[in-house]
């Protein structure tokens, strides 16, 4: 993990909060279910606000509420903030959606070559229904897998790996053919965000299932919730903001990441260090003033 200054640290840490706190009140203003994941759970437990290294806020809605909140934040806050996803510009390889803080730039080393807009963001999951039937789960598991990769490598011919040498060189071997060859028979970026769109969706008209998750995590089954476990949501202190988590989550949290309570050693502490990072009109703002430059500030 590469580490920040901490006066730089903490002007990201608090423009994500910023961010989170026009979320939370324009999806509280619309009526919106969303709630916080993973890192973002163990630094309210553990820390009340961000773990202290994290450059990184997650935040989740159901299906629905999510595509709501898609269209409505695209027409309602676009002079503040661009709310990307494949949708909106078919260069971003992820399933996410970013709600970006406009005039900023913040560019990770894994993104660095992907052709769009890339600022100060919030990272926003959409959560499907799953299939209670155990061969339909796996299927879609396997395609939703397999769809991610190939949206990410029709941009990323050469991604970053966890490890180095042979192997990274093989594997890069693969993906760069694997890029070549879906340029070559116009596999186009649109048709794969449409179909891993599609795989994800594919129970979300079907009665309440016992599961939700999000498919496009680096595996799919690993993002996911019984719905009991998530709802009713339950709030916890978040730096400044009451921010609603699972109704179980700190066993939520240890299924993931076992004691998360325990400090994990500096080598195994990850953020998502910037190869460009520009504050654009907020660099020479006060930290304690950004609070109230939000669409909704602090009363």
């Amino acid at each position: 993990m590469r580490e920040y200054d901490q006066p730089t640290l903490h002007r990201v840490q608090q423009l994500e909060l910023m961010i989170l706190r026009d979320f939370m009140q324009f999806c509280d203003q619309n009526g919106l279910q969303y709630f916080g994941l993973a890192g973002t759970g163990i630094g309210a437990i553990r820390h009340q606000g961000f773990i202290p290294w994290d450059d990184d806020i997650d935040v989740g809605l159901p299906r629905k509420d999510y595509e709501t909140f898609v269209k409505l934040a695209t027409e309602q806050l676009s002079d503040k903030y661009i709310i990307m996803n494949p949708e909106y510009d078919s260069n971003f390889p992820l399933m996410t959606t970013r709600m970006m803080l406009k005039g900023t730039k913040f560019r990770e080393e894994s993104l660095k070559d992907i052709d769009c807009e890339l600022g100060i963001f919030l990272d926003i999951y959409a959560y499907d229904q799953l299939s209670d039937d155990p061969k339909e789960y796996k299927k879609q598991c396997r395609q939703a897998f397999l769809l991610g990769k190939l949206l990410i490598l029709r941009s990323v011919p050469f991604p970053v790996l966890p490890f180095k040498g042979w192997k990274a060189k093989l594997v890069h071997v693969i993906t760069a053919i694997t890029h070549g060859l879906m340029v070559l028979f116009h596999i186009s970026k649109p048709w794969l965000a449409k179909k891993c769109k599609e795989v994800a969706m594919r129970y979300d008209d079907a009665p309440t299932t016992e599961k939700i998750g999000y498919l496009y995590e680096t595996f799919p089954d690993t993002d996911q919730y019984l719905q009991k476990d998530l709802f009713p949501l339950k709030k916890y202190p978040f730096e400044d903001v009451e921010l609603p988590f699972g109704n179980n989550l700190p066993a939520n949290l240890t299924n993931l990441f076992g004691d998360f309570m325990q400090l994990p050693p500096p080598e195994k502490r990850k953020n998502h260090f910037p190869y460009e990072l520009d504050f654009g009109p907020y660099g020479e703002v006060p930290v304690e003033e950004l609070a109230n430059m939000g669409h909704f500030p602090r009363k």
